[in-house]
């Protein structure tokens, strides 16, 4: 395997966005697969870290995302109307609709039955009584 697919455990961790302290317990738990060096030193091949990385960051590589509003849920709907469309997610038992460009649909491939992340930003709140 050549080095430049391996990470030092700090490389890791910020990748992954948690302490160092943590990581290294994963790895001396085994949650997190190492490579071992002629040193002793662990190594984090970059596939290992693919399975705890959000969908979002594990498809864009280093790319990663301020909000920390990020809703994993599944496509229980698309509709495409002209240059937009409506997708809505089950997140729960609750539905998050969002209204993107039907470019972004078509290049996300998302469809019904699909896993996706609804990334909330907002400037507001508002709190209501049913």
């Amino acid at each position: 395997m050549p080095t430049s697919t391996l990470l030092t455990p700090r490389q890791a961790a910020e990748r992954l966005g948690m302490s160092y302290p943590a990581l290294k317990h994963w790895i001396l738990s085994g949650r997190i697969q190492t490579i071992k060096t002629p040193g002793g030193h662990h190594r984090v091949p970059l596939d290992a870290l693919k399975e705890f990385l959000p969908p979002t960051q594990a498809q864009t590589g280093n790319a990663r995302i301020s909000g920390r509003n990020q809703l994993l849920g599944s496509v229980v709907e698309v509709r495409v109307e002209g240059l937009m469309a409506k997708v809505v997610l089950a997140v729960g038992n609750q539905h998050v609709t969002a209204i993107i460009t039907a470019d972004a649909v078509r290049e996300l491939a998302l469809k019904p039955g699909d896993e996706a992340v609804a990334l909330i930003k907002a400037t507001e709140v508002m709190i209501g009584r049913p």
